[in-house]
């Protein structure tokens, strides 16, 4: 693993530490931002005591994806931060069923926290300016595509996205704010 590029998590034992609300989302703000963090400042951002959020964040790095980072002061802080700057899972057609299950379980957390996001942005939109309420972009197309051409098109969207990533975006203009920008293209019956 490296602190910079993309890990692709094979092991499913990794996946299953994974498969966790408050987890996926440490691991999105570490691995995203750079940013070193204790189990307090976590706690914040996931709602959770600190002390449940000490034991998901033990688990990471028992899985791997975290690793302690240099102390900020007298040492009496446990200040934690990401093995890599983003992952994905890669289980591959030859995958078992046990890695199958486990990257089943990852992503229901995934999606189901994305779709929260979204529900969140909606029950707040009336409060936002029109500004932010006209950018952002809720829809569903319907699209008649070969698996070639939806690959074409997907890393097209990724290499579109890839200069405001969190992880990637440097001179961040003063009124810019984190977006969460979902993109799902599978085949439907």
């Amino acid at each position: 693993m490296s602190s910079e590029g993309l890990l692709k998590i094979t092991d499913p034992s990794v996946m299953r530490a994974l498969a966790h609300p408050a987890r996926i989302a440490i691991m999105d703000h570490l691995s995203a931002t750079g940013e070193d963090a204790t189990a307090t400042e976590c706690a914040e951002m996931v709602g959770l005591s600190p002390s449940a959020t000490s034991y998901h964040l033990r688990a990471l790095a028992k899985a791997g994806l975290i690793e302690d980072a240099p102390s900020r002061g007298d040492g009496r802080e446990r200040v934690w931060r990401a093995r890599t700057r983003g992952w994905s899972l890669e289980i591959g057609p030859d995958g078992g069923s046990e890695a199958r299950a486990a990257e089943n379980a990852v992503a229901g957390v995934f999606l189901a926290q994305g779709d929260e996001r979204v529900r969140r942005w909606l029950s707040r939109s009336h409060d936002e300016t029109t500004q932010w309420v006209d950018a952002a972009l809720m829809s569903e197309f319907g699209i008649v595509i070969t698996a070639d051409e939806l690959t074409a098109l997907t890393d097209k969207m990724a290499e579109l996205l890839e200069p405001y990533k969190v992880s990637q975006r440097q001179d961040v203009p003063s009124d810019a704010r984190r977006v969460t920008c979902q993109i799902r293209a599978v085949p439907v019956d």
